[in-house]
């Protein structure tokens, strides 16, 4: 179960750099379209690591664990208050570090029952 929900986070890490090719700050926080689907995407990373289990948090303490759920209950409870300029530096600058650690997880093949 603990691979398919970081493939599952993996792949929205890759998805909302993808989304945000050749995009400046300046031209994400007036694309609502765009603004839409990466915080999508990271609302998605954000539910599969509030479902991994503690053994592989354990093993991966270099993942903030709890902001990256963090993030995700704001951006969904606060949605009509959200701040662009954060979700730009979790796309940009945040997400894309996720990429190395939980393909590390991956091939370590560590499964968890959560």
């Amino acid at each position: 179960m603990t691979s398919s929900i970081l493939r599952t986070s993996w792949r929205p890490s890759t998805q909302s750099g993808a989304s945000l090719d050749g995009i400046d700050e300046t031209a994400f926080m007036v694309d609502e379209l765009r603004q839409s689907a990466v915080l999508q995407k990271l609302m998605i990373i954000g539910e599969a690591a509030a479902h991994i289990g503690l053994e592989v948090r354990t093993k991966a303490p270099d993942i903030p664990w709890s902001q990256i759920v963090g993030f995700r209950n704001i951006a969904i409870h606060a949605y009509f208050n959200v701040n662009w300029s954060i979700v730009w530096t979790a796309a940009t600058r945040n997400a894309p570090t996720l990429r190395g650690p939980v393909q590390a997880i991956l091939e370590d093949g560590t499964e968890s029952p959560h």
